[in-house]
């Protein structure tokens, strides 16, 4: 898949995710199969503010290239501002959030309450190509904004039109957030709207089997996996293998999950300190072990760890054996 001039291989791409996808976890999914990063969602008027907090997510490296800096907002030219600032500071692309519901996002007329506004949403685009236009700029979009209601087709043809070099579709209504069943067939409907850009399809993605079934029942160019790659990076490559050869490969071992967990330790506590390092730690280490005997006693105890050391001393229990007989935590 191209888009713009970049080639993106292979076609599993990291959704944006708030809180997740920070560096650490981009860094692991790339090594683990992703063809293509972006960033957890940034707004464009703290970057208009100067908000160091923000410009501290301004975080992507060389060995997550290609990577795309997601942005949000409602206003064209604070978005075209905040487009030109990140372009600036070295990201690869540009992807506009039309799909987070949050509450503290949609009520200020960005992400997916742009949706509402196809109008508003158009120059939202418009301003941010016309800024960038030497790297390409994509659109995260939901199936629309209320049940019945649906947008995502209307709304790909003007992005389209406007020069926008791919759309990603996450197949459920902004009303629904994460629940029911993703729709698909929104997905088909965008990709035969359009012609000149590839479509990302978003949603239920939860084993390589889901990926092959959507692009199949679709015609998608790539999918995007959020939620299922927390704590699971190896499913990225699965899929990328499942696509590629048919092969259905294994499910991590307990010894692998413990090392990629250990290795997103550290490269969390090295980026942001180990205070605040840690404390984000607690609630992302716990995703690695799900499914795993001994699981909740490991979360539990990760929620009272307070430096590095703690959280290397809670991995090294893990496994004693089948994690049902471990040494009894340091912190409990």
């Amino acid at each position: 898949m191209r888009i713009g001039n970049i080639d993106i291989w292979p076609n599993v791409i990291l959704a944006p995710m708030a809180g997740i996808t920070a560096h650490p976890f981009r860094v692991i999914c790339k090594r683990h199969g992703a063809g293509l990063v972006v960033t957890e969602l940034i707004s464009s008027h703290a970057i208009h503010y100067k908000n160091q907090k923000t410009f501290g997510m301004f975080d992507w490296t060389d060995e997550e290239r290609p990577a795309f800096c997601q942005l949000f907002g409602g206003d064209p030219a604070t978005m075209a501002e905040a487009a030109r600032v990140v372009v600036e500071q070295g990201c690869d692309g540009v992807d506009i959030n039309m799909g987070c519901w949050v509450p503290k996002v949609a009520k200020t007329g960005a992400g997916a309450a742009l949706l509402k506004d196809l109008c508003q949403a158009e120059k939202v685009v418009r301003a941010v190509v016309e800024a960038v236009p030497e790297v390409p700029v994509t659109v995260k979009v939901r199936t629309g904004w209320s049940q019945g209601d649906v947008t995502a087709i209307r709304f790909a043809k003007a992005a389209e039109e406007a020069g926008v070099k791919a759309v990603t579709v996450h197949a459920r209504f902004a009303s629904q957030g994460f629940t029911g069943t993703a729709d698909w067939s929104i997905i088909g409907e965008v990709k035969a709207a359009v012609s000149k850009i590839p479509v990302i399809g978003n949603g239920d993605i939860e084993t390589p089997q889901d990926a092959r079934r959507m692009l199949d029942e679709t015609g998608c160019d790539a999918v995007m996996v959020g939620r299922a790659a927390m704590g699971n990076p190896w499913l990225l490559q699965r899929i990328a293998l499942y696509l590629e050869t048919g092969v259905d490969s294994p499910e991590p071992t307990v010894e692998e999950r413990v090392a990629v967990a250990r290795e997103h330790a550290r490269l969390q506590v090295a980026q942001m300190g180990e205070h605040i390092g840690v404390r984000e730690l607690r609630g992302l280490l716990g995703h690695y072990f799900k499914g795993v005997p001994g699981a909740p006693r490991i979360r539990e105890a990760l929620t009272k760890a307070n430096t590095l050391a703690d959280i290397e001393s809670i991995l090294d229990g893990v496994g004693y054996p089948l994690l049902t007989t471990s040494p009894p935590c340091p912190l409990s």
